[in-house]
């Protein structure tokens, strides 16, 4: 076995894993003994309780070796996500890879505002643009149980994850996936509502993204040109089109942005920002 450069041996309680796990970890996360603790009850497949109960149970040496792998992908920035290969949305496990944006507890926000907007008792089209992982899209059809959901993205890659998760939540009858550059594959028909969680971080701010997400998410899926609202600008007259009178536009936006998207959605009617819990604009809602 190859030595581990994490751990201080290869026979180790849970205890004394976690402890060096967590140390392992202190300059990475800003949430170590987190981190370290999930890892661990992936790896032996138990939940907290069994690891609070149970602390002088012994590794296996493969154990060892697998926990030590893990410690040593999060220690250079790699998300925990990508490690786990899922991250939780609105109360639903999904499945992730380095193909997908790790979807984010404020995207929540975007789910919350359009279920607040629109009747949940009848058929309803709904379009999400750059469906990444299929969260919001699922999300959406879990709880609006007579929608039609068409989830568009230009990744086949991350389209392939997004189906693979709707059939996981059984939505899979009731979302449609399409290979779209925004709302071209769909050039036509019309929807209740458009969603969208795009890119919009300006390429000006690359540097200062943590090496986490700058390193290891789909840069397609973070940056939006030298001001982050290229996809704005192209999305906005697109929905336009497409949405039914009356219909909702509702688009995640980043930190800066409110006025600029007040200004892109001056012909709109019901133009409206809703805060993140940070008390940051995080989601533009607009209807036609």
């Amino acid at each position: 076995m190859t030595p581990c450069s994490y751990l201080m041996n290869t026979q180790l309680s849970l205890r004394q894993a976690l402890a060096q796990g967590t140390k392992a970890l202190e300059d990475v996360s800003l949430q170590p003994h987190r981190d370290a603790e999930l890892l661990l009850l992936r790896l032996i497949g138990r939940d907290r309780t069994f690891l609070l109960t149970h602390p002088d149970a012994i590794l296996t040496e493969d154990q060892a070796a697998q926990y030590d792998e893990w410690l040593r992908r999060r220690a250079i920035h790699e998300p925990i996500q990508y490690i786990l290969g899922e991250q939780e949305f609105y109360g639903l496990s999904f499945a992730v890879t380095p193909d997908v944006l790790i979807p984010r507890p404020e995207t929540e926000h975007l789910v919350e505002a359009l279920l607040a907007r629109v009747p949940h008792d009848m058929p309803l089209t709904i379009a999400d643009i750059g469906t990444g992982s299929g969260a919001i899209a699922i999300a959406l059809a879990h709880t609006l149980r007579d929608a039609q959901v068409t989830a568009l993205d230009i990744s086949e890659a991350a389209l392939a994850i997004a189906r693979r998760n709707a059939e996981t939540h059984q939505v899979a009858d009731r979302v449609r996936f399409l290979k779209s550059d925004l709302l071209s594959a769909v050039a036509g028909e019309s929807f209740d509502a458009i969603v969208s969680n795009p890119p919009y971080v300006a390429e000006a701010d690359r540097a200062t993204l943590e090496p986490q997400v700058r390193d290891y998410e789909p840069a397609f899926a973070l940056f939006a040109g030298p001001s982050g609202l290229d996809i704005y600008e192209r999305l906005i007259p697109q929905a336009q089109l497409a949405l039914k009178p009356g219909g909702w536009l509702l688009m995640e936006i980043g930190q800066g942005q409110r006025e600029a998207l007040a200004q892109l959605l001056s012909g709109w009617t019901n133009v409206s920002f809703i805060n993140d819990l940070q008390g940051i604009p995080r989601i533009a809602c607009a209807q036609r």
